[in-house]
């Protein structure tokens, strides 16, 4: 039988944790005989199992602290487990930070042969890559400047151009894709589609959880160094999104791409300034706010606004999108005819939705004011507010964006004595 590429038996990692620094030698040699009150010991990782066979794909979601680079440590052989064996099969390429195996005082072209050493390429067949890795980051005219003077986007290009290049038999990487312009992460994740279908091994740890939807062919979720949940990605992100929803407390220091409605996240803002978004809240059937909210549940979009002087006719206009920009849906009130004949000082807008049928996963909200022609925008907030959508149900639809309100049924095709084909009706759901 194949051996897995990756394997985790058992696997515990503990680190003491210091709350008194030792300034001199001498205060080391102190602390070693003084209580241990002023260290303790934190568990990472506890009694993780898990097996990933030769060409798969793993994403690994959980909370921040919850153990996920800890994990990609111990399969690059950086950190050692405390209990328990990792086993890793052939050669591992990894970007587990920006920069990592980077010197700031060489050029790029120098950085290019020392990373992919470390990674353990030989000078010649570097140097027969260098042309495609150059290529590859888009940083010909910059190759022979030091690294010091590039930006976070460059090194990131050069620092995933040399890791794709290197052969691999497995590729980890630890959120670093989300640095970098739209252009370069598209073009990561093709190459990343490209090294998945060559039978290569990948292993994924992002808070970007479509990504893991996409490109993984299996998850686990770590919740305080234990596996909370393996298995197949969409059903370990819908429990990772549902444990999320039941712990608000938590929301906000998880990590997970969610927003609360109350600021905006991420996008571009543009227009006049008569009138302004103040904030975009989403709430739920009985009116709070809320971080995420159920697949099939009612949802309203309140939009509060400033005018700064009296706007006659505005129109107030929302726009839902995946996180990969497909439009789903884009109303306003003009063309839903609910006419709003004048706007001055503050208030807010409700766009109430009775059943969402949006199925699990994170989508975009703009929200904008334009004037009546639709054509001169007051204020438009492209993308500025992400919503998740979660289902609590073991079973239903998971393929899409949109759960459709309909129903399947069964019919089979019998002759009748005379030649005439009836219809039987045997099951509908």
């Amino acid at each position: 039988m194949t051996q897995p590429a990756v394997l985790f038996d058992n696997v515990s990692k503990r680190f003491t944790i210091h709350h008194e620094r030792a300034r001199s030698f001498q205060d080391l040699l102190v602390r070693r005989f003084r209580s241990s009150a002023t260290s303790e010991e934190f568990w990472a990782l506890r009694d993780v199992s898990f097996a990933v066979e030769p060409g798969g794909a793993l994403g690994i979601v959980g909370s921040n602290g919850s153990g996920k680079s800890t994990l990609l440590k111990l399969v690059t052989r950086i950190l050692a487990p405390t209990s328990g064996s990792v086993s890793v099969q052939g050669r591992v390429s990894a970007l587990l930070e920006l920069g990592a195996g980077f010197h700031p005082e060489l050029t790029g072209r120098d950085n290019v042969f020392l990373n992919a050493s470390i990674l353990g390429l030989r000078r010649r067949d570097t140097a027969a890559r260098f042309d495609d890795i150059v290529r590859f980051a888009g940083l010909e005219r910059f190759i022979d400047i030091p690294l010091k003077h590039y930006s976070s986007g460059m090194a990131a290009r050069l620092g995933f151009a040399v890791a794709i290049n290197v052969d691999p038999d497995m590729l980890l990487i630890d959120e670093v894709l989300s640095v970098g312009d739209e252009a370069f992460q598209e073009r990561c994740l093709e190459e990343i589609h490209r090294f998945h279908r060559a039978g290569k091994t990948l292993l994924l740890v992002s808070h970007d959880l479509e990504s893991i939807r996409s490109l993984c062919t299996e998850a686990v979720w770590l919740e305080g160094g234990r596996v909370a949940a393996h298995g197949a990605p969409d059903d370990t992100v819908a429990a990772y999104l549902a444990h999320v929803h039941t712990r608000p407390d938590q929301a906000g220091r998880d990590g997970v791409q969610i927003n609360p409605g109350s600021g905006p996240e991420t996008g571009t803002r543009w227009g006049s300034g008569e009138v302004e978004v103040l904030a975009v809240d989403f709430l739920d059937g009985a009116g709070a706010g809320v971080r995420a909210i159920e697949s099939g549940a009612p949802l309203t979009i309140r939009v509060s606004y400033r005018a700064r002087e009296r706007v006659d006719r505005p129109v107030v206009g929302l726009a839902v999108t995946t996180v990969d920009g497909v439009v789903i849906s884009g109303p306003n009130t003009r063309f839903s005819g609910y006419a709003l004949p004048s706007v001055d000082g503050e208030g807010f807008v409700s766009y109430t939705i009775d059943s969402l049928s949006l199925l699990p996963g994170e989508y975009l909200i703009t929200a904008a004011i334009y004037d009546h022609s639709c054509r001169h925008p007051y204020d438009h907030h492209e993308r500025m507010y992400r919503l998740t959508v979660y289902s609590s149900a073991p079973d239903g639809e998971r393929y899409g964006v949109v759960r459709f309100s309909a129903r399947w049924s069964h019919q089979t095709r019998a002759e009748s004595a005379d030649g005439t084909v009836e219809s039987a009706v045997v099951r509908s759901s």
